[in-house]
């Protein structure tokens, strides 16, 4: 689908030489199941080019073993549902990570793995961690990692990035 659907994010002269996205294989070491602690509130407005402004409220921080916190973020209006960026320090290389940050979870796009998950925690697995829609096609407008969703160290798992946009 990625390839040919009508709304893919493969620009058109792109897609003759796409065979399919680069993902490292699967690292059980980088699946974590965290409880969700208390953040003082935080806000921030996206402006898209199709969906008008889109908000986001913070839920709270999730503490990852080895990696550091990430802001989990809940979207207030669209189709509802949690949202966790991040960037780790392969971005922005080529070959590394997408420099904007890549998605975790988007739970409004499918990205939810929390169906094994004990209540009140949340599974975070960097092996879905996947490039947002921007980093294929500029026109795209994506919300990226803000801040509070910036990790020093290398994720190796997941999508990785080879483009130039």
């Amino acid at each position: 689908m990625f390839a040919q659907h009508p709304s893919t994010p493969v620009m058109e002269q792109d897609r003759a030489e796409f065979t399919g996205l680069p993902v490292e294989p699967y690292d059980p070491a980088w699946r974590f199941e965290v409880e969700l602690t208390p953040a003082a509130p935080a806000h921030f407005d996206f402006e898209t080019g199709t969906d008008g402004v889109v908000p986001f409220d913070r839920l709270g921080i999730a503490e990852i073993p080895g990696v550091g916190s990430l802001d989990v973020w809940r979207l207030t209006s669209y189709g509802g549902g949690i949202f966790i960026p991040v960037r780790d320090a392969l971005a922005g290389t080529h070959g590394g990570t997408y420099g904007g940050g890549r998605y975790l979870v988007d739970s409004i796009k499918g990205a939810n793995l929390n169906t094994d998950a004990a209540p009140d925690s949340l599974v975070l697995d960097f092996n879905f961690a996947y490039n947002p829609s921007c980093a294929y096609d500029p026109a795209w407008a994506c919300p990226l990692a803000q801040p509070g969703n910036r990790v020093a160290v290398e994720i190796p798992v997941g999508e990785r990035y080879f483009g130039s946009h």
